[in-house]
């Protein structure tokens, strides 16, 4: 069965109300394994040993469902084969929900999603009230936020050892002050990367809506 009928498959199984769907993919010749790889680059593959992994979301990161299934269909079109499946998924949270999870545990849970050797995220935190912008900006200003358009949203860097980016630990402080100010929104990480190795430079560059972040 080709990888993006796999994927219809999957998706039409899950609950109405998912929101993210973390998969697995086993490519079936190693040979193709470098090129399923970098055809999967926009949804940010983890590489796990003989499989890769990455993730179709509903909260509006980069690579959703749909864009999940045009990558798995340019792998059918070079004739790469495997086994597509599904390792996990989590329901959209309700508004009250969001509420009163803390953005700190939020971010621990995160965490908790990716791949044990990450070394740079793209982050984002979302507020619920254009009257906490500024707090908010000032609160988190040891991340080095940035507006992003005109939703009520910071994106941001994080580097775990070494490279461009805040601290995973002065994220969770920064996080914390939002929470210590009650200032309540949802943090989600966009984007990741696993043991990256920086050569003369500050570490990698995403390139999102045409500009380097």
């Amino acid at each position: 069965m080709k990888l993006a009928e796999q994927w219809r498959r999957i998706e039409a199984e899950l609950a109405a109300d998912w929101a993210d769907a973390r998969l697995e993919l086993a490519v079936g010749n190693a040979a193709h394994y470098a090129r399923a790889a970098a055809l999967l680059g926009p949804a940010n593959p983890g590489l796990m040993g003989s499989t890769l992994r990455f993730q179709a979301s509903r909260r509006g990161a980069d690579v959703g469902p749909d864009a999940v299934g045009s990558l798995l269909v340019r792998l059918d079109e070079e004739r790469i084969r495997g086994t597509l499946t599904i390792l996990g998924s989590a329901a959209a949270e309700s508004a009250t929900q969001v509420e009163r999870r803390s953005l700190a545990d939020a971010w621990d849970a995160e965490l908790a999603g990716l791949p044990p050797d990450w070394s740079d995220l793209y982050a984002e935190v979302e507020l619920t009230s254009s009257d906490l912008l500024d707090r908010g900006a000032l609160l988190l200003a040891p991340l080095n936020p940035a507006r992003h358009l005109e939703r009520l949203a910071f994106r941001f860097r994080v580097a775990r050892v070494f490279g461009y980016g805040a601290s995973g630990a002065m994220t969770r402080r920064c996080l914390e002050r939002l929470d210590e100010a009650g200032i309540p929104g949802t943090v989600t990480v966009l984007r990741a990367l696993s043991d990256t190795h920086n050569v003369a430079t500050q570490g990698p560059v995403w390139y999102v809506e045409g500009k380097a972040v």
